[in-house]
């Protein structure tokens, strides 16, 4: 069974950085290209970030660019996602999801992935 599970959320102040982390199983993760996506209260999910399978293309959401970088590491079944400068309207859950990588195209698309994680609080006060 395919599972994506994240970690690093937490608090931090306007300004802060925090790392997330994806890690995977049950697949061969460099057939598959990642992104990250959140929920911000009462809103729609977003999408973030994503990278190809081999970490040769990556994609940003204008809002975060500049600010966070999504990476992967194909040798520890993970995907990452640096965020610095951290806002308060960078504030919600953070879910890492997984799409076959010779079918990636709408990276930005939610109904794009296969699977995804349970997700991970992200707090930015003020």
């Amino acid at each position: 069974q395919v599972q994506l599970v994240e970690s690093g959320g937490g608090l931090v102040q306007a300004g802060g950085s925090l790392r997330l982390s994806c890690a995977a199983s049950a697949l061969t993760f460099s057939n598959y290209a990642m992104a990250w996506f959140r929920r911000a209260p009462g809103k729609e999910r977003e999408f973030v970030a994503a990278i190809s399978w081999n970490g040769g293309s990556t994609h940003y959401a204008d809002s975060v660019k500049g600010r966070f970088t999504v990476a992967r590491d194909n040798a520890k079944n993970t995907v990452y996602l640096q965020m610095n400068s951290l806002k308060p309207e960078d504030t919600g859950v953070y879910y890492c999801a997984a799409d076959w990588a010779a079918a990636w195209r709408r990276y930005w698309g939610p109904n794009e992935y296969d699977y995804w994680g349970q997700g991970t609080q992200v707090t930015v006060s003020s």
